[in-house]
């Protein structure tokens, strides 16, 4: 319905496993990695598991459409069998003729099946058993497969096992008279959701591959369906088909953030509320409770009558010295710049000044901001977090403030040290204390970066090209090593490239993971700026 509006050519979020839409995140990277080992070196089981709908049938599928000549693979997608039938669609997947009398045999149908299987090694090729949904697998049934690994020459074992299943499987495969099967598996791994980052780019990958020349979805629309869907690969299909046809019956040709929380209460069947609501909510709660607080301050009876006291005990010759009053503000409160400004804290004002600081140029009204930011070489980078976090990217931002009426505006943070902030409203300049800013401020914020290359994601262990060259090269850089044409020129991800990323991770109080995700590379970006680049400045002690 919605493909010739959009200009696709096929609907690029149907739940069917097709390969060619695997998406090669990271984890779906290596989770095929450990099926490929499990096809092409001898040794005993191979373990995969995920939650629903991570993607295990979509690598699956992957791995058959890439499977060597050599290999003939037998897949079973519903293990719910007694033994025999278990070994009977065994040898019905690899085409083994089977007697009818010996139809009901475990003795006839394991001497069938070895049989065949000392043939296919003597002509050079592997069989490879595949179980989906392995976690439905009952325990004689595993035993039995367990059975299966002794089938072996002196060199090899003639049938290789690949067992994908929900994280039950873990729990069943760790029952104590289970204990012998386990012992075998010679590789796990775990097919967790996708980050934030990866859910992004999945999204945008799938309407690559269905023919999409363009973003569809705005980038607050991609971090809903991130939050929505909690990264599941599944819900995400799910979720994005569903907003692609509520953009299209509204005639958007841009899916926002909205229609995708609107299309997740149709999926799910409940209200979705946006995410900033509970902590709106949280804030609302508690200025009710100061102020409640307040009021039962000024009106007690006891605060008079300890006035009263005061006054009686007192010596009369001797007055109490008087606290002098707090001074009033140096400049004008945030409340009355809000109120005063008003025209310029909307987010095209925001948008427009941020933008000028880069020497950028922004087109109200237009082309959503973080797409016109990304045309001239910009990133935009959504978080919620404090000011500590400002001061470590060290770059301008747009602060999204809640005024005393509860309207939204939008300021640009552009200079910060331990008291006090500057903020930018259009035109005007002007430095207010942190703790009134934080009155207003509740954490949202969204900064623009330049880096190295467009479309930057996420590098670890193992990747290879420019963006990695780059990464290598800004730390070493950074260290003020002085790099070898060999390693500087490297474009892998090795294990030293690591350490350089966990080091500076450490040095900058990042979770040291040695992944160079989206944050590390903000803050590296920023601390190896180039000198026309905006950074949050100091502010002077005197004047605005």
């Amino acid at each position: 319905m919605y493909l010739t509006f959009f200009g696709l050519n096929e609907k690029p979020f149907a739940i069917t496993p097709d390969p060619r839409y695997l998406f090669q995140s990271e984890r779906h990277v290596e989770a095929l990695a450990h099926l490929q080992y499990g096809i092409n070196e001898a040794g005993g089981f191979v373990q995969l598991t995920g939650e629903v709908g991570t993607g295990k049938t979509t690598v699956t599928r992957t791995l058959l459409a890439q499977a060597p000549k050599n290999a003939e693979i037998a897949l079973i997608l519903n293990p719910r069998m007694t033994a025999p039938e278990f070994l009977l669609t065994i040898c019905e997947e690899l085409g083994i003729g089977v007697p009818d009398g010996a139809q009901g045999s475990l003795k006839d149908l394991v001497d069938i099946l070895s049989r065949y299987l000392l043939k296919a090694h003597g002509s050079g090729k592997r069989i490879v058993l595949v179980v989906d949904e392995a976690q439905n697998l009952a325990p004689e049934v595993l035993e039995q497969v367990r059975l299966l690994t002794n089938l072996e020459t002196n060199t090899q074992k003639l049938l290789q096992i690949i067992l994908i299943g929900q994280p039950e499987l873990r729990e069943l495969l760790g029952r104590t008279e289970l204990r012998q099967l386990a012992q075998r598996i010679t590789g796990r791994y775990h097919l967790n959701p996708l980050s934030q980052e990866e859910s992004a780019a999945y999204v945008r990958y799938r309407l690559a591959v269905a023919g999409a020349t363009s973003d569809i979805f705005t980038p607050f629309a991609l971090r809903e369906v991130h939050r929505l869907s909690g990264g599941v690969p599944r819900l995400i299909n799910v979720i994005c088909d569903r907003a692609l046809l509520g953009a299209y019956t509204q005639d958007e040709h841009r899916v926002a953030a909205d229609v995708v929380r609107r299309s997740a209460a149709e999926v799910f069947g409940r209200r979705i509320a946006p995410a900033w609501l509970p902590w709106a909510a949280t804030a609302a709660t508690a200025v009710v409770l100061g102020l409640g607080g307040i009021a039962l301050w000024q009106f007690v009876p006891w605060r008079a009558a300890g006035a009263h006291i005061a006054a009686a005990t007192d010596p009369p010759s001797q007055a109490r010295p008087r606290l002098s009053a707090p001074a009033p503000p140096a400049g004008p409160t945030l409340a009355s710049l809000l109120a005063q400004h008003a025209g310029d804290t909307a987010a095209d004002g925001a948008f427009n000044r941020l933008f000028s600081l880069w020497g950028a140029h922004y087109a109200p009204g237009s082309e959503e901001p973080c797409s016109q930011a990304a045309a001239q070489g910009l990133e935009c980078y959504v978080q919620r977090g404090s000011l500590a976090q400002l001061r470590l990217y060290n770059r301008p931002a747009i602060l999204m403030l809640n005024d005393d009426g509860g309207v939204a505006r939008q300021v640009v943070l552009s200079g910060l040290d331990d008291e006090q902030a500057r903020i930018e409203l259009g035109a005007v300049s002007q430095k207010v204390g942190i703790a009134e800013l934080s009155r207003y401020w509740f954490g949202d914020f969204v900064l623009l970066w330049k880096p190295d290359a467009p479309g930057p994601r996420p590098l670890s262990i193992g990747m290879r090209g420019e963006a990695v060259r780059q990464l290598r090269q800004s730390l070493e850089r950074l260290e003020g090593a002085q790099p070898s044409s060999a390693t500087s020129s490297s474009d892998v991800f090795d294990a030293d490239l690591g350490r350089l990323v966990r080091d500076f991770q450490r040095a900058h109080r990042l979770q040291v993971d040695g992944v160079a995700g989206v944050q590390t590379m903000v803050v590296l970006n920023s601390a190896t700026a180039a000198a026309n680049t905006p950074l949050l400045q100091s502010l002077p002690t005197h004047g605005t």
